[in-house]
């Protein structure tokens, strides 16, 4: 999440929380400039990121980024570089961490990951190739479809709208020790 200005970037007068809206008690407050000549506004717009369901030789592939506790697998996911187009992001995600070709690129959904202020714009990835990894991932395991579960968030939600496309059943289930993992990170 970026980080809340406490002095204008633009007349160095303080900020402060002003309510989008007052009439929807949902939407969430932005910093604005204390200077009415001024009006700057800091925008904390979620950023763009994409996600890969990487389905190779008919199993479904997670991975583990090198920086997740042991047993934590999940999407191939980066973000979008300027004026790139998500199919083309994904494609090059997928290519980046396991050297892998996408030979078709269909859309999940689209879902909000709070803890990062980003908005996952998911596909499922039917990908060719020879599986290495970058060194931004440990490792990676293979899943028949119908062995996944999902996890209760952002990529996992997405995950769980794949399985339901394709009529498998499915019980969510959390990375082993996420909830004391991501309080310490300070995104629980």
């Amino acid at each position: 999440m970026t980080e809340a200005f406490t002095f204008c970037p633009r007349c160095a007068k303080p900020m402060s929380d002003a309510a989008i809206s007052p009439d929807d008690p949902r939407r969430l407050a932005r910093r604005v400039c204390t200077n009415p000549a001024c009006g700057f506004v800091q925008r904390r717009n979620p950023t763009p990121a994409v996600g890969a369901l990487v389905e190779h030789e008919g199993d479904i592939i997670l991975a583990r980024n090198a920086q997740w506790p042991e047993g934590w697998f999940a999407l191939i996911t980066g973000y979008l570089e300027a004026n790139e187009d998500p199919r083309d992001a994904v494609a090059r995600e997928v290519k980046e961490e396991l050297n892998l070709d996408a030979a078709s690129v269909h859309p999940i959904g689209n879902y909000i990951f709070e803890r990062k202020n980003e908005v996952m714009l998911c596909y499922h990835v039917v990908a060719t190739g020879e599986v290495k990894l970058s060194p931004e991932l440990s490792d990676y395991r293979r899943y028949k479809p119908e062995e996944l579960q999902p996890w209760p968030r952002a990529t996992g939600f997405a995950v769980a709208d794949w399985m339901t496309a394709r009529g498998l059943t499915f019980e969510f289930a959390d990375f082993p020790g996420a909830s004391a993992w991501l309080a310490d990170k300070g995104r629980a």
